[in-house]
């Protein structure tokens, strides 16, 4: 149904309309298959889903040379970045002159501008190639073992019953055939990868990999400022779950690509990169945002004085609102994690003056994704126990309600001290219940 509104509502000779349209089909084509499965979730219907709204309407837009506006700007971004040595134009004037990506995500473009323009070498095509390897590196992440509690180490215990692998493959089509998903697969939005990335940072922080954890959501934070909110949000319940060097080394691991990707781009050209990917994206530049919903920041800007103000200060106040509850309230799992850095993301989102309802990919995958995944290795809130108490320590409380009967080793002990009675002929008085003081 809202891939047919989507459809319908789109203006004529967009990619918005084409994906509707389309999808649509492939959508009831699913569930028509899904009614008549005995398991309704299943991997066949999710693969006619996949098929029908995010396979077809790529193929066919891929074809017809159509597309959002960011494949164009990020493979003009790979052009500039190899002509100037930096991805951003110096002095944008219309709305596709602007680029308010960080460096990373020019390299989407790369192939564009090495064999022309062809349908396989679009950016499009690599936003998906890297959303599918990041999404499939989640699920062999989490099937790959069972998860080490913090400060343990050994064998892994075994992946919970009822999941695995072909659990983590259904899972992850119908994470494509979500249409907050498959419509930015379809015509070319740059989000995918950078959600996609966020998913595995969570794969291997449910893990207890806070290295590799770290080095990921590095790598979406090179991609684009809606990642960078996973940084802290990752490192607080890696320090809940596996310490403080545990944190420490996530955050070393993730600031050191942001680093490397940011800080040259900064020196090369300080304005292009100030004007492009702080001013342009929250709406502050002389030049408007096509990025423009009818969300509360959007509205605050239009009908208060002084709106972009209210709305940077709205925007900053619920960061560091975020912030604190990370400190006083850290998260102890890694669904509470996606929780955190959902509700961040989506105030940010709601508040921004210059936003898009297809922000929404961030806060339903983020919402949805680690609830399920969270099965496939069984991720449970981390408990504290006293650091002298061993993990799996149980003290043992003598009760007369008790009716196990004594092990074998415990029957043999209680025998030895009657065989010590008839040797050695000391008699031991009787107890109330008629046994024999030892």
């Amino acid at each position: 149904m809202s891939a047919l509104v989507v459809g319908l509502a789109s203006p004529d000779h967009t990619s918005q309309k084409v994906w509707g349209l389309v999808g649509a089909a492939g959508y009831a084509c699913a569930a028509l298959i899904a009614a008549r499965s005995p398991t309704p979730w299943a991997r066949t219907p999710a693969v006619v889903a996949v098929t029908g709204a995010a396979a077809v309407p790529l193929l066919y837009l891929s074809l017809i040379g159509r597309a959002q506006m960011e494949v164009g700007v990020v493979e003009r971004a790979a052009e500039l970045l190899f002509s100037t040595g930096t991805p951003y134009s110096p002095t944008p004037q219309a709305v596709r002159d602007f680029n308010p990506y960080l460096p990373g995500m020019a390299l989407f473009g790369i192939p564009a501008l090495l064999f022309g323009d062809t349908p396989f070498a679009s950016a499009r095509v690599w936003f998906l190639v890297a959303f599918l390897a990041a999404v499939a590196g989640a699920v062999r992440v989490l099937t790959g073992g069972g998860i080490l509690p913090a400060g343990r180490s050994g064998p892994a215990p075994a992946p919970v019953a009822g999941t695995g692998t072909g659990a983590g493959l259904t899972g992850a089509l119908w994470l494509v055939a979500c249409p907050v998903v498959a419509l930015p697969l379809s015509i070319g939005g740059v989000d995918p990868p950078v959600i996609g990335l966020l998913c595995l940072a969570l794969a291997f922080t449910q893990r207890g990999r806070a290295g590799r954890a770290g080095l990921v959501v590095g790598v979406a934070a090179a991609l684009k400022w809606t990642a960078w909110p996973a940084i802290p949000v990752i490192v607080a319940v890696l320090a809940v779950r596996g310490g403080r060097r545990a944190a420490l080394r996530c955050a070393a691991a993730a600031l050191g690509p942001a680093a490397l990707t940011i800080v040259p781009a900064v020196l090369i050209d300080t304005g292009a990169f100030y004007q492009n990917v702080v001013l342009y994206p929250l709406g502050l530049g002389p030049t408007a945002s096509s990025a423009q919903s009818p969300l509360l920041g959007h509205l605050i800007v239009l009908l208060l004085p002084h709106g972009k103000a209210v709305t940077t200060a709205l925007i900053a106040s619920s960061a560091l609102g975020v912030g604190v509850s990370l400190l006083v309230r850290p998260p102890r799992s890694t669904v509470a994690a996606a929780d955190r850095l959902a509700l961040g993301l989506l105030l940010a989102i709601a508040l921004s003056p210059a936003t898009r309802i297809g922000y929404a990919v961030y806060p339903v995958v983020l919402v949805v994704w680690p609830r399920f995944t969270a099965r496939l290795s069984g991720d449970r809130p981390a408990t504290t126990r006293p650091a002298s108490e061993p993990p799996h320590h149980h003290r043992t409380v003598t009760s007369r309600l008790c009716t196990a009967g004594p092990s074998p080793a415990a029957r043999g002990a209680r025998r030895r001290p009657h065989r010590e009675h008839h040797r050695t002929g000391v008699r031991h008085p009787a107890g109330a219940d008629g046994s024999r003081r030892v």
